[in-house]
């Protein structure tokens, strides 16, 4: 795996931060929306900024994988109601904006465009701190043709270095088509079967942004909800159809389809190992409650035992005190005796 040069990404991350300080300085945008550094080391997560100060907190990094276009559609009422947004925009993001302003989603003069000239973003970001490689890069960065991002408002003046790399899209279409309609049949079956129905790949989706979506509806239902085949089968045709001819090509539905699988494979990983020590665990509660049961009975048999004890000490006390009345009956006579 060869390295890809992303040593452009700190000037861009101080472009980034100079302007959007600039533009909520003077009033020219309400907000800014962006990334920011997340929890996790080397992560990145969306932020929407309002204060000039917070300007220090966007980030440029190839873990910036989100399409921050998502923000602005109508699903997400609050961001564009409170005025001329900010915007920070990949190549791949931009379409998607170009794409909602066709649809008469967005309006170009309520935006205003900060371009990251891009080398490219992880396709994983189940390890965020990765190094940016030809084996790590996003699927969908071997065939960009928008590096630079072009039409905006600001664009920092750093030129990325994209390497020639395999187009990982091309060659999967290419084996598809080459498939019998029957073999194309059966491979999507097993696709959908792996659905789960927990539509991130909707929620992520710039072009998915109806206030309530078909699937939805329950009277009529147009769409069985559960995540069984015929289900599965309905809702991705669905999509499929409406989003054809629409894409961006962003991939956030594929990245996180493949977050959900790897949630999914730590699950079965973690019911895995607990089914393969759960004999293990048994015996060892088994023992626990045979050391448990040995304890009870000891303390059983020392209650016992201290139950005889204190009647011995009873008895004793008693015989003590028949014995001191003796004596004192004896002192009186002896007494009387004397006078």
């Amino acid at each position: 795996m060869t390295p890809i040069d992303t040593s452009i990404y700190a000037a861009i991350t101080d472009a980034i931060q100079t302007e959007a300080g600039r533009i909520l300085s003077e009033g020219q945008v309400t907000a800014v929306v962006g990334y920011a550094a997340a929890r996790r080391k080397g992560s990145a997560q969306p932020i929407v900024i309002s204060n000039p100060d917070d300007a220090q907190k966007l980030i440029f990094t190839a873990a910036c994988v989100n399409n921050l276009a998502v923000y602005l559609t109508k699903a997400k009422k609050e961001i564009p109601k409170t005025g001329k947004i900010g915007i920070v925009v990949k190549g791949c993001d931009l379409k998607a904006l170009s794409g909602l302003m066709g649809e008469s989603q967005l309006k170009r003069e309520d935006l205003y465009l900060i371009g990251v000239p891009c080398a490219g973003v992880l396709g994983s970001t189940v390890q965020p701190a990765t190094e940016l490689t030809t084996g790590t890069i996003a699927a969908k960065c071997t065939e960009c043709d928008a590096h630079l991002p072009t039409g905006c408002d600001f664009v920092p003046n750093q030129t990325p270095i994209t390497p020639e790399l395999e187009q990982k899209y091309a060659v999967e279409i290419a084996r598809l088509e080459a498939l019998t309609p029957a073999e194309r049949w059966a491979y999507w079956q097993e696709q959908f079967s792996k659905c789960i129905k927990c539509y991130a790949c909707r929620q992520v989706c710039p072009f998915c942004f109806c206030e309530q979506c078909l699937c939805d509806r329950n009277k009529p239902q147009m769409v069985e909800t559960t995540p069984r085949p015929a289900g599965n089968t309905a809702w991705h045709i669905v999509r499929a159809m409406h989003l054809a001819g629409r894409c961006a090509g962003c991939a956030e539905c594929e990245q996180e389809l493949k977050q959900k699988a790897q949630d999914l494979e730590n699950v079965n990983l973690t019911y895995n190992n607990l089914k393969t020590q759960l004999p293990q665990i048994s015996n060892l509660l088994t023992q626990k409650e045979l050391a448990l049961d040995g304890s009870l009975q000891e303390l059983n048999s020392f209650k016992e035992e201290l139950a005889v004890r204190t009647q011995e000490k009873e008895a004793a006390v008693s015989a003590l005190r028949a014995m001191e009345k003796n004596i004192l009956n004896l002192q009186a006579k002896y007494q009387d005796a004397q006078t």
